[in-house]
């Protein structure tokens, strides 16, 4: 019944990206700008939440844009990962539910199968190899 989908698959990887992107760039335009939520604190571009802030707000863009897929999605990946360890895991525990870790987690295994299963068709990545 499902095998139908299958068609789907790179069309559907290239929304995950995109998707994914989209709402990764909300955490970095609320720490840089304050929007679409206010930010937490003053942006501080030598802070550790600065440089994320930084980090998501252009890694959102590159990962919308399927611009330097893999190299960025891995970046994110580990950003993800630094972010659950020290800062969820550290304070309440190894549970992601009980730590509020559940989107940094989310976000570090999205990120990480982007970099194995690349841009997916509706990517600059992917007009840029068929330049090539």
């Amino acid at each position: 019944m499902f095998e139908r989908f299958a068609a789907f698959r790179p069309q559907l990887l290239s929304l995950l990206r995109i998707v994914s992107g989209l709402m990764f760039l909300q955490h970095g335009t609320q720490k840089v700008f304050g929007f679409p939520a206010p930010a937490r604190g003053p942006f501080d571009i030598a802070s550790q939440m600065g440089i994320g802030g930084v980090l998501e707000l252009v890694g959102g863009v590159l990962l919308v844009l399927g611009l330097f897929t893999r190299p960025v999605a891995f970046v994110m990946s580990g950003m993800m990962a630094v972010a659950y360890f020290q800062f969820h895991a550290m304070t309440g525990g190894p549970f992601p539910l009980v730590n509020q870790g559940e989107l940094a987690a989310l976000y570090c295994w999205v990120f990480l199968y982007l970099v194995a299963a690349g841009p997916g068709p509706w990517s600059l990545d992917e007009v840029m190899r068929k330049r090539a």
